[in-house]
């Protein structure tokens, strides 16, 4: 049995993981725990900054050394005083997908724990969304799943921009206000399923290919 701890940013992710990827794991053998990332004492949820984040990231890598460590935080909105956002590389970086690695590999060299492997979402969860749009058809008319089809049929998930009003999010809701995202993103990922998301998303894929070497091998990746 392998034990993987997976630090979220929020109740979408956490219900992503417990309700998609932690049943499909379990099933070869790999135990996926989702943890909320605690912002301050009795709180939860959200990332404030890299230094509330890095002491919860190194406890758990050191205290469980025989199970891993990784994160799923959104690139949108991801403090700047994150690794990788404060180096000279991030202004050369032209796309979210090498934006993401270079945080990720910063992330990494800065925990130096052998059994962490960082995730940036890139941009947010809600690309996810894109990979199919006319799963939305259960929680909206067929206008909103026309808009949301017309943008999926223009960019990739992963390369839908992360400007405060094109972020994946914005888009959905600019399309349909009712979008709840603790209550229809989990719902809707889960319409999707992880063989559609892995062939559209690939930086996703790569995430989960490192996870799939955990079951195959059961020993340190890094």
């Amino acid at each position: 049995m392998t034990r993987v701890y997976l630090l979220v940013e929020g109740q979408t992710e956490e219900t992503f993981v417990r309700e998609l990827l932690a049943p499909h794991y379990a099933r070869m053998g790999l135990y996926l725990t989702p943890i909320l990332v605690g912002t301050s004492p009795g709180h939860k949820g959200g990332i404030v900054g890299y230094a509330k984040v890095r002491p919860q990231i190194e406890r758990l890598c050191k205290r469980d050394r025989d199970a891993y460590v990784t994160t799923m935080f959104d690139l949108y909105a991801l403090p700047g005083d994150f690794p990788g956002k404060t180096s000279p590389q991030w202004q050369h970086q032209q796309t979210g997908v090498n934006k993401a690695a270079l945080v990720e590999k910063e992330l990494a060299a800065d925990i130096g724990q052998r059994n962490f492997i960082p995730y940036i979402q890139v941009h947010e969860f809600e690309a996810l969304m894109f990979v199919e749009p006319k799963r939305f058809e259960e929680w909206a008319d067929k206008h909103v799943v026309c808009k949301l089809q017309d943008i999926a049929a223009t960019s990739a998930p992963e390369d839908i921009n992360d400007h405060p009003d094109t972020a994946p999010s914005k888009r959905i809701l600019a399309a349909m206000p009712a979008y709840q995202k603790t209550v229809h993103g989990p719902l809707i990922a889960c319409d999707i399923g992880l063989d559609a998301m892995r062939e559209a998303c690939p930086h996703f894929a790569a995430w989960l290919e490192r996870l799939d070497a955990l079951v195959q091998t059961g020993t340190s990746i890094q």
